[in-house]
């Protein structure tokens, strides 16, 4: 195996001050990143302003007595009842499953009967 050596060139050595020098450049570029993503990715995440489009639902008026479980299975007896009221949940964002009497809830036009 030959070696080339250079005449007059030195190795150069770093010191500690030096290497966390050069790893804290190293890692600027994705403490830039990782920042851009904590502070501005915020914007992307749904409110509860902003509502479904309107023909992607329908609305039904809750009676004395009903639950999200029974409304499952009222206006998608073929489908899951876990699905049908997680996605009644999602649409209505409720924070829980109290209903009461004369409440309107939209029902997700996919579990709605066609016309």
């Amino acid at each position: 195996m030959t070696v080339i050596s250079i005449p007059g060139a030195t190795r150069m050595r770093l010191t500690v001050r030096g290497r966390r020098i050069v790893a804290a450049l190293a890692a600027l570029p994705a403490a830039v990143a990782l920042s851009l993503v904590v502070f501005g990715g915020g914007s992307a995440l749904a409110s509860r302003d902003t509502g479904a489009p309107s023909g992607s639902f329908a609305t039904l008026t809750v009676t004395p007595g009903d639950s999200l479980w029974s409304i499952a299975e009222q206006v998608a007896p073929g489908a899951d009842p876990r699905d049908v009221v997680d996605a009644i949940v999602r649409l209505n964002a409720l924070d829980g499953v109290t209903l009461s009497a004369g409440q309107q809830l939209s029902i997700p036009a996919e579990y709605t009967p066609s016309p």
